[in-house]
C-alpha cells in the first residue's frame, strides 16, 4: 500500500467529473487500499477518487469511533434523502485547516457497490451521512466551498494558494 498525495484546493482537476467505475479488478483494490491508507493518515474521514487525482466514482470513508470500519462506495448514487436538513461544520482534506458551516440532508440512503463489485443498499445519518454527500459531491467536481458565500470562497482560495507558495518555498 502506499499514501497517495491528495490534491489542494484551488487546483483546477478537483472539478473534475468523474467517471463511472466499469471494472472491479485487483487493480481498483490497490487504489482503494491505497486512498484508506491516505484517509486514515490524513485523519480524514472520507476521500473521493476525485481528490487524489484519479476520476473515477469511487469514495472511501470511515465514521467509527474506533476507525475500524472502513467503507467503500464505488459508484454510488443517492437513492433517498431526508427532507430534514441539518447543518455542521465541514473540513476537507483538499482544503486542510478550513471549516465552515453547510446545510445537508440530515439522512441519505445510497446505492453503490463494494470492493468485491456487490450491490449494496445504506442508509445513514448524522456524521456518516455527511460524509456521504460531501465526497459525492467531489465526485460531481464539487469542493466543499462552493457552499459558501463568494466572498468566503475568495479568502479560502487566498489562503490556500499563499500557503502552497510559501511550503514550496521551504522546499
Amino acid at each position: 500500500m502506499a499514501q497517495l498525495s491528495i490534491l489542494r484546493y484551488p487546483d483546477p482537476r478537483l472539478h473534475t467529473v468523474a467517471a463511472p467505475v466499469d471494472e472491479v479488478d485487483d487493480t481498483l483494490r490497490r487504489l482503494i487500499d491505497d486512498m484508506l491508507e491516505t484517509m486514515y493518515a490524513a485523519e480524514g474521514v472520507g476521500l473521493a477518487a476525485t481528490q487524489v487525482d484519479v476520476h473515477r466514482r469511487l469514495i472511501v470513508m470511515d465514521t467509527s469511533e474506533g476507525r475500524d470500519e472502513p467503507r467503500v462506495l464505488i459508484n454510488p448514487e443517492l437513492i433517498e434523502v431526508s427532507e430534514e436538513r441539518v447543518v455542521g461544520d465541514e473540513g476537507c482534506l483538499s482544503v486542510p485547516s478550513i471549516y465552515d458551516a453547510v446545510e445537508r440532508h440530515a439522512r441519505v440512503t445510497v446505492r453503490a457497490l463494494d470492493r468485491d463489485g456487490q450491490s449494496y443498499d445504506m442508509a445513514v445519518e448524522g456524521l456518516a451521512a455527511v460524509c456521504v454527500q460531501h465526497e459525492m459531491d467531489h465526485l460531481l467536481g464539487k469542493v466543499f466551498v462552493e457552499y459558501l458565500s463568494p466572498l468566503k470562497r475568495e479568502r479560502i482560495k487566498a489562503k490556500m494558494l499563499k500557503r502552497t507558495r510559501e511550503e514550496q518555498k521551504r522546499r
